[in-house]
């Protein structure tokens, strides 16, 4: 199995970068950085790039990129894939370079989505700073965030996750939809405390992804870009509540991706040893009213 570290970033297209580059500078508080190719690389820490924005015909989620240890971690999940059947393909100078990274393969999970794999950060380390002046995002060992991609292919997709890419079950979550069809959601933890880096929704999400989480270290940053969402006109999504998995505090709005993006605060950093995966009955503790997303 990969050895996965965290979640180091994500691709996103969009046919209006610009939009992007207002929405993280903003909004979000992130700031942006010009790449080549009319590229946008957006930091939320001293990291280089944590959503690279690309020009493109279409406003979706491209891939999700995962950061392991060292070379040797690398080669090692390289051959765990080989192993399953599975050919990665070796990341273009060009791709490399936009990620900052050292080395990068890609591939396909049985549902379609594309996950990369890297090695070897670059940065200069620079201290961040928010336009918003958001003191810190919770990243570091725990990754960026987390993601929510689609799993039509659901059984086959999570072992593949699981039995491939190394993940472990968190817990899991049936939604009722539309007419009442029940959809699975397996909450996916790699090798850090944070309690999920990736979800996956059994069902088909057009944009291909459901949403990205990103986390602050105190409340009033959730309160403050609440603030900012409404004053700058972004659609709502969800309204703030507190997760019963994770226990985050958060809100979600729309991306110029099609995608959501959740803000949140207080996540919790889970003991892997001691953890027990469950199945809830709801998504929150109060709050978080998600039909609003479709008014």
């Amino acid at each position: 199995m990969i050895d996965i570290r965290g979640l180091a970033y994500v691709v996103v297209a969009t046919t209006d970068p610009e939009r992007w580059r207002s929405l993280a500078e903003d909004v979000i508080g992130m700031r942006a950085v010009d790449e080549s190719d009319g590229q946008i690389a957006l930091k939320m820490d001293q990291r280089a790039c944590r959503i690279l924005v690309q020009p493109d015909q279409t406003d979706r989620y491209i891939a999700s990129g995962w950061e392991v240890a060292d070379r040797a971690a690398f080669q090692n999940g390289i051959a765990s894939l080989r192993n399953a059947g599975v050919d990665p393909e070796p990341g273009s100078q060009g791709e490399v370079d936009a990620r900052h990274v050292q080395e990068m393969v890609w591939f396909r999970d049985p549902s379609g989505n594309r996950h990369e794999l890297v090695w070897g950060f670059r940065t200069d380390f620079a201290r961040f700073k928010s336009p918003q002046g958001i003191t810190r995002f919770v990243t570091g060992d725990l990754g960026m965030g987390h993601t929510v991609i689609p799993g039509p292919k659901f059984d086959q997709t999570y072992a593949f996750l699981s039995d491939v890419m190394g993940f472990g079950l968190a817990d899991i979550l049936v939604h009722h939809g539309a007419g009442g069809a029940a959809q699975r959601i397996y909450f996916l933890h790699c090798n850090n405390g944070r309690h999920h880096s990736l979800a996956l929704f059994e069902g088909e999400v057009p944009s291909g992804c459901v949403h990205l989480m990103a986390e602050v270290e105190s409340m009033d940053e959730v309160g403050r870009a609440y603030d900012r969402v409404q004053k700058s006109g972004t659609k709502l999504m969800c309204s703030l509540g507190r997760h019963v998995n994770d226990e985050m505090i958060s809100f979600y709005f729309a991306t110029p991706s099609n995608f959501s993006l959740e803000f949140g605060y207080g996540g919790r950093v889970v003991d892997w040893t001691r953890h027990v995966a469950f199945e809830s009955t709801a998504v929150s503790l109060w709050g978080h009213d998600f039909s609003i997303g479709f008014k």
